[in-house]
């Protein structure tokens, strides 16, 4: 979340941007939850919306994070025409810059609250529907790889192997920037995968995934259905099984997970390692995250030194 909010008058000259309303009928609530974007509800002349503010561009990202919002309103629209998968319809995109010098998006409010906010809930259930929910959207399918939105934070590609390897040596360059690896780790981390690069050069389509699902992005009723998976900004094209990674880290991929997705995991060696180096993926953002959004060297240490002792992991692997 950004430290400096906009100003009430500009949320509200952004709703009245896309909606002509008067002001006195304009009321907003910031959503504690967010954690990149600052977020509201809005009621606006009896209709219920969400606006999300994107941070600032001075802000430091991970090279993915960057103008990330831009690639939201096709995704929207492609999970709304092809699947049954809750999100939500996105009324406009502003990216302007005439009220506030960030891009925007005026968007549905979903029924339900965040998951992470139901104290009592029938969470094998919510997990079977959440599992539907990927695997509808994972059947979506492209034949390039990568970060292929229209923030274009790297060239797309025709193979996995030659995305991950573009988006690993990004983002080690990232934790780079913000101090976090010497030369030595860097190096490192791109010799380890190196080494094991060829169990990643599969025939496979580019799936879609969301990348960023954990409970505060999960939308539940008071009868336990799944209402709305939020947040899609990270949507990333290609093997599932970074995906699996970040539903493990984030505690979301238990049986019940699987019973609703439909299909088994791969537990071979080889998907074993690639889970290695995609939970090292995850990982390693909250580095620059914690360090240079954050401004919290401790807990960015933390992470670094769970990352070391992955690789090491690696490669002891046999």
């Amino acid at each position: 979340m950004s430290a400096v909010r906009p100003t009430t008058r500009q949320l509200i000259e952004c709703v009245q941007a896309h909606a002509d309303i008067h002001t006195d009928a304009i009321s907003l609530a910031p959503i504690p939850t967010g954690k990149f974007n600052d977020s509201y509800y809005v009621l606006a002349g009896g209709e219920e919306y969400v606006l999300r503010i994107a941070p600032p561009h001075n802000d430091i990202y991970c090279f993915y994070e960057r103008e990330m919002m831009r690639q939201e309103p096709a995704i929207h629209a492609l999970l709304l025409e092809k699947t049954s998968v809750p999100v939500a319809k996105i009324y406009a995109f502003d990216d302007s810059m005439d009220i506030i010098s960030r891009e925007y998006l005026l968007m549905e409010r979903l029924p339900g609250l965040a998951m992470s906010d139901l104290p009592h809930m029938d969470e094998d259930g919510i997990l079977r529907q959440i599992g539907k929910a990927l695997a509808e959207t994972h059947a979506l399918q492209s034949d390039m790889y990568g970060y292929i939105g229209d923030h274009h934070p790297m060239e797309p590609q025709t193979s996995w192997v030659d995305a991950f390897g573009i988006m690993w040596r990004k983002l080690v360059d990232d934790v780079v920037s913000v101090g976090f690896y010497d030369e030595e780790e860097r190096g490192i981390m791109l010799s380890t995968l190196d080494r094991y690069i060829r169990l990643f050069d599969r025939s496979f389509p580019a799936s879609l995934m969301h990348m960023d699902l954990w409970a505060q992005n999960i939308l539940v009723d008071d009868d336990d259905n799944l209402t709305g998976l939020l947040d899609w900004d990270r949507a990333l094209w290609g093997d599932p099984e970074i995906e699996f990674a970040v539903l493990d880290y984030c505690g979301i991929a238990k049986p019940p997970f699987w019973e609703g997705y439909g299909k088994e995991r791969d537990d071979s060696p080889e998907a074993s390692v690639r889970n290695f180096f995609y939970l090292l993926y995850e990982m390693q953002k909250y580095i620059v995250i914690r360090h240079g959004r954050d401004h919290d060297t401790y807990a960015a240490m933390d992470h670094k030194q769970e990352v070391m002792q992955i690789i090491r992991q690696i490669q002891q692997t046999a």
